[in-house]
């Protein structure tokens, strides 16, 4: 049987890819930014204008810098002024009308029946808190934060940092690399700044099986 094929805008390094691979898609990636780690097939392109056409169903994680609660509270050290890049993206999207799904950083302007994903639900070590909308219901499995216990961050393009914590992503100490990876659910890099922006796989495995039927109507 022949597999449904998913467009994956911009993609980063890959961890929304591997979910949907998981649950049954053929993945292509589109960013506008090399990703030498990307685990499938790599357009380097504009994900605003790619052509959606001939495809089962669109991921989109258009970049959350703009709407990100840090910036807010240290917007003047942390961050250059970004577009918003999630409207139009949900705009293309609906006109499109195909199975799609966006995600994005909670306070952004995500549709009001977004579902919250959380890696204490998945026995992951961080929490790593994020939005999902779609064009089908999604459901998604509540947060596992007491059996958790202390969270780890994976955020920055450097190193671990000696134990001390940092709020914002579900906070905790910060790790790097294998460890980074490992909390994640990832195996295929150790990128640093590629796992402080990923997608835990098992999110998209998980909203996959439940997009895939619709794919095969």
């Amino acid at each position: 049987m022949t597999r449904p094929r998913l467009l994956d805008l911009f993609c980063g390094a890959g961890g929304a890819a591997t979910g949907y691979h998981r649950a049954g898609f053929d993945v292509v990636g589109v960013d506008l930014v090399r990703q030498p780690h990307y685990p499938y097939e790599f357009h380097l392109a504009n994900a605003l204008t790619f052509p959606v056409d001939g495809f089962d169903a669109v991921h989109a994680s258009p970049p959350c810098k703009r709407f990100s609660v840090a910036r807010h509270q240290h917007r003047a050290q942390l961050f250059d002024p970004h577009p918003d890049l999630l409207t139009p993206t949900l705009a293309r999207l609906a006109d499109w009308g195909g199975v799609w799904i966006v995600e994005n950083v909670p306070g952004a302007p995500m549709p009001s029946e977004s579902v919250t994903y959380c890696g204490s639900s998945f026995g992951l070590r961080v929490r790593r808190h994020r939005l999902f909308a779609s064009s089908v219901g999604l459901n998604a499995p509540a947060c596992d934060h007491k059996t958790q216990g202390a969270p780890v961050g994976v955020y920055g393009n450097g190193g671990a940092d000696s134990g001390r914590a940092r709020r914002g992503g579900g906070g905790g100490v910060k790790v790097a690399g294998r460890e980074a990876a490992e909390a994640l659910g990832i195996d295929w890099t150790e990128h640093q700044p590629g796992l402080a922006q990923a997608i835990p796989p098992a999110y998209t495995e998980h909203i996959g099986r439940q997009v895939f039927p619709y794919t095969r109507s």
